[in-house]
């Protein structure tokens, strides 16, 4: 039985949280019945048995477990009797937390964690550590920032919106325009922890980037924009890949090496259409010239098949429109498969000695194996060491090692 409700927990306890700020309209009261209810399957569920509908069963027993706790800690003022009235007034509703229509509850807190009222940065960490739970030490991995940085970030954005009383609700039509931005932002960078998770056991995170591709199709849905259509087509591509990224002991392995028959072809088809469609809509965004980069991996039968200047020449446009010193970084990278790795390592010195992505690992990985592949093997031998004491994932920490390991032999 633990096992079951661990994996309920790790897998479904977003939706269900998600449902109780719905219910209940306060994050911080649902965190609690969130993780009093799952406490309470623990305890029941293996002596009365499983409900028919666990999903709903937690979240009615996190209803009751947050008015109790109202109760308890209540000094009986008008307002903390107005919210106990409120809380027991809204009933539970079990068939929103199946809901695929525009109303899902994951879909609106994530719209009221990417409200306006929050800056840019605010709006993607709040989301990744509410809709995602993600650690703050994940997040601020994924911002490139320390984690105390953005511990303070959390707690300023979740009081501006208690304060604020950003309402828990997908905005109307004539709003989501200019909403779009920070959602695609925040679904692509949960995409991303469950594509490539920044730390851990595993390479993925199939949860997370399942959770992204789901929402990604949600808000496809909701707003079927270029660039949404773009963003679900790149994490379709990507994820096609997932079965060839790594090996039965679950080591690394790089595009090129990957046995590219067991990527999947269906995946891939949805997401080139999508690619397509989104580029006769109107000229590319980001995501869509990222989806057609990836598209470009996707049709090269073979690793030297693929058309490095036309993925270049891709990058060049996407550093245009949205300069980023890791957009450099792949773009560095591409040069280096195009013209040579003397090329692409002159990108990559200029990116560190300006001091971005100094702390970022894979940065001094790509310079390491263009080292590598020079023949000076001092320098690519440091790289790697450093590369290896800024990862935080085991498996990258072992590919690592087998890099260094190759290079002493």
């Amino acid at each position: 039985m633990p096992q079951l409700v661990g994996e309920i927990y790790r897998t479904r306890s977003r939706l269900v949280f998600a449902t109780l700020i719905r219910l209940l309209k306060d994050f911080d009261l649902a965190e609690d019945a969130m993780h009093d209810a799952f406490k309470a399957a623990l305890e029941q569920w293996g002596e009365k048995g499983i409900p028919s509908n666990p999903l709903a069963w937690l979240v009615s027993t996190g209803r009751f477990k947050a008015i109790d706790r109202i109760r308890r800690e209540s000094r009986f003022d008008s307002l903390e009797q107005q919210q106990i009235w409120q809380t027991e007034a809204t009933p539970p509703d079990a068939s929103r937390l199946i809901d695929k229509a525009i109303e899902d509850d994951m879909l609106r807190l994530i719209f009221t964690c990417c409200h306006p009222a929050l800056s840019l940065d605010a709006r993607t960490a709040m989301t990744m550590r509410e809709v995602c739970d993600l650690t703050t030490e994940a997040i601020a991995s994924a911002f490139l920032v320390t984690p105390s940085t953005m511990a303070q970030r959390i707690v300023r954005a979740k009081a501006k919106i208690r304060e604020a009383k950003i309402p828990f609700e997908v905005p109307m039509e004539h709003e989501l325009p200019d909403r779009l931005g920070a959602v695609l932002q925040v679904i692509y960078l949960v995409f991303n922890e469950g594509y490539y998770a920044s730390s851990g056991e595993s390479v993925t995170r199939v949860d997370l980037s399942s959770e992204a591709i789901r929402l990604g199709r949600l808000l496809h849905v909701l707003l079927p924009d270029s660039e949404v259509t773009g963003l679900l087509g790149l994490m379709l591509l990507h994820e096609s890949r997932r079965p060839a990224r790594t090996s039965s002991k679950g080591n690394i392995i790089l595009l090129e090496d990957q046995d590219r028959s067991r990527w999947d072809r269906d995946m891939i088809e949805e997401g080139l259409t999508l690619v397509e469609r989104a580029f006769l809509s109107k000229p590319p965004g980001p995501y869509t010239l990222q989806a057609a980069i990836a598209a470009l991996h996707a049709e090269a039968v073979r690793p030297e098949a693929t058309d490095w200047a036309q993925i270049t020449r891709l990058y060049s446009r996407l550093l245009n429109i949205n300069p980023s010193p890791i957009i450099e970084l792949n773009r560095a990278i591409a040069i280096a498969m195009h013209k040579g790795p003397e090329a692409g390592l002159q990108q990559i010195d200029a990116i560190l000695e300006r001091g971005d992505l100094s702390d970022y690992h894979l940065a001094h990985s790509a310079r390491a194996e263009l080292y590598r592949k020079l023949g000076r093997t001092n320098q690519a031998r440091a790289s790697w060491e450093r590369a290896l004491a800024l990862a935080q994932q085991d498996p990258e920490r072992r590919f690592i090692q087998r890099k260094l390991g190759e290079l002493g032999s």
